[in-house]
């Protein structure tokens, strides 16, 4: 089967199930947490009202993005086994409506987040889901092994966005946590793909473990975690954090460089077993969550 022959027009109208299942909700969840921590974290007391606008609104340019996305990769998600079961290629969803759903979305939310909030905050917005969708998906993703490296940028954006959304204003604190998840997102992902490339493979998309192999991949995920591990740390030393978030980000980020040497040392070719390489990925997503989490409640201790 391959992806000219594949046919995604639905039999019938699709439930809200599908509708969801666009947003990526499980991927939406961390996206929404860095958002809210960028606004908890910032220095300005905001409305409440105008802080659940923001959030929401960072919720729905989330799920737009995607939402394009899964419009735009419906014949590469037909052929990867993790994706297979995705709204448009398992034949739930006409095309059609996945597009409408992901323009009126993300439109929508740049709309309410300049009316709500402000004008930064919505603009960021914009930014985030064009760069996702133009940048990463329809220009990077099948182009360069580099995919993601750039690509990351687009995830980064949450915390700015809130920070925005509570200040007016862009700092050095938000553009700090802007670099440690554009940082982080390598080694996450490296570590996803290296136990699913064949999925990639199999879908001709050129992932750095499918064009460089699994060695180099190894290697890079040990030389990304390196500068995210400082752009994490750097908030205490330059005063933009306290004790306790210098001394939890150095305690995570030393199970992060232990994990991710453990990677680099691996020599398992086995997709099935890779325990390093699972381990780093699951450990990096709740490193995401503690940092953040930890930082709100070092600044609100701050305060």
């Amino acid at each position: 089967m391959t992806a000219e022959t594949i046919s995604y027009r639905a039999a019938g109208p699709a439930e809200w199930r599908d509708f969801l299942a666009l947003t990526k909700p499980r991927v939406m969840t961390l996206v929404v947490f860095t958002g809210l921590c960028g606004l908890l974290a910032a220095p300005d007391h905001v409305h409440p009202v105008i802080g659940f606008t923001a959030i929401l609104c960072i919720a729905l340019g989330a799920g737009a993005a995607a939402a394009l996305n899964q419009w735009y990769e419906a014949d590469i998600d037909a052929l990867m086994r993790r994706t297979a079961n995705r709204p448009l290629p398992a034949g739930r969803m006409d095309r059609d409506a996945a597009l409408h759903f992901g323009v009126g979305l993300g439109t929508f939310s740049v709309l309410l987040m300049g009316l709500a909030v402000n004008v930064l905050a919505a603009s960021i917005l914009a930014v985030s889901i064009l760069f996702y969708v133009l940048v990463y998906t329809v220009w990077l993703k099948r182009r360069t092994p580099q995919n993601i490296v750039i690509g990351g940028a687009a995830g980064a954006f949450p915390p700015l966005i809130g920070w925005a959304a509570a200040t007016g204003r862009v700092e050095l604190l938000p553009l700090l946590l802007f670099a440690l998840v554009f940082l982080w997102t390598p080694p996450h992902f490296w570590a996803l793909s290296l136990f699913v490339r064949s999925d990639y493979a199999n879908a001709g998309v050129p992932m750095l473990p499918v064009v460089a192999g699994a060695r180099v991949t190894r290697s890079q995920v040990l030389l990304y975690t390196l500068p995210m591990a400082a752009a994490a740390i750097a908030p205490w030393p330059l005063g933009l954090a306290g004790l306790l978030y210098g001394v939890s980000a150095t305690v995570l980020s030393a199970a992060f460089l232990a994990l991710a040497v453990a990677v680099a040392r691996s020599t398992e070719a086995d997709q099935a077993k890779m325990r390093a390489e699972r381990r780093l990925f699951g450990y990096s997503i709740f490193y995401l969550f503690a940092i953040f989490g930890v930082l709100v409640a070092d600044r609100w201790i701050a305060s």
